[in-house]
């Protein structure tokens, strides 16, 4: 009785998830109101990247915000369960956690992406070199064969059951424990999901359309029952892409 009464009911848990997809809601809007969104080419280069990882984080909350609610939900459960707290408080720290390991993946992807040169601002009307197609190509078959793989399978299982690990992390104490949590299911995330979010520098980082498509992807396989049916046919199509890209890029909207 005690435990039923301390955790979130439905209440609290349409609160999160509001107070999420209220945050998802208003980057997207950001996002549109700002585009193309890319730093200018003749920026210094440190200006560049702290644009970029701004835009990045912005993309990641857009994008991934809404996969994370069922788990910051679930944790608020067990959070309650040890400790009473403020709601806000532990969502807050929860979600800073998971954008932090998203942060990280994108100073990896700046400057991976900027060695092939497929880091170039949105809407600039150059053609693409020989190089950035190739590029785009190998990005799209890494991704679409990454959705095949091991460790895509395990990550993706974690994502969508969590609760071991929350419960592993509800005994832990101090106060960046919640910021803890939310790197640590961070970087399943990320190694669930990082490929396809490379598919961002194929297609131009802060491509709206592409956006839409991946945040809808990514959602359904760790957040939906459908999420098992729909790895490999993404991987199959990927792995067309590749192929496309490499032939007739510009058959490809956006790339």
């Amino acid at each position: 009785m005690a435990t039923s009464a301390s955790s979130p009911g439905r209440g609290s848990s349409l609160v999160l998830w509001t107070g999420l997809l209220v945050v998802a809601a208003a980057a997207w809007l950001l996002l549109i109101e700002q585009h193309p969104g890319m730093p200018a080419a003749m920026a210094g280069p440190w200006l560049v990247f702290g644009e970029f990882l701004l835009l990045w984080v912005v993309m990641m909350a857009a994008m991934m915000l809404p996969s994370v609610a069922p788990v910051a939900s679930m944790y608020l459960r067990v959070v309650r369960t040890r400790r009473n707290g403020p709601a806000g408080l532990h969502t807050a720290a929860l979600v800073g956690g998971y954008l932090l390991a998203w942060a990280g993946f994108g100073v990896l992807a700046y400057g991976l992406s900027r060695a092939l040169g497929t880091l170039a601002p949105m809407g600039t009307g150059m053609a693409p070199s020989a190089r950035t197609v190739w590029s785009a190509a190998v990005i799209l078959a890494v991704a679409g064969l990454y959705q095949f793989s091991p460790l895509k399978a395990r990550c993706l299982r974690h994502c969508r059951s969590p609760l071991s690990f929350l419960l592993h992390f509800g005994n832990y104490s101090g106060r960046l424990r919640d910021v803890r949590v939310g790197a640590y299911h961070g970087g399943y995330c990320v190694g669930c999901c990082w490929a396809l979010m490379l598919v961002m520098f194929a297609a131009g980082v802060a491509h709206l359309a592409w956006m839409g498509v991946l945040a809808v992807i990514m959602f359904v396989e760790k957040a939906t029952p459908l999420g098992n049916r729909v790895v490999v046919p993404v991987g199959v199509v990927l792995s067309v892409l590749a192929v496309i890209a490499l032939l007739a890029p510009g058959a490809i909207g956006g790339l």
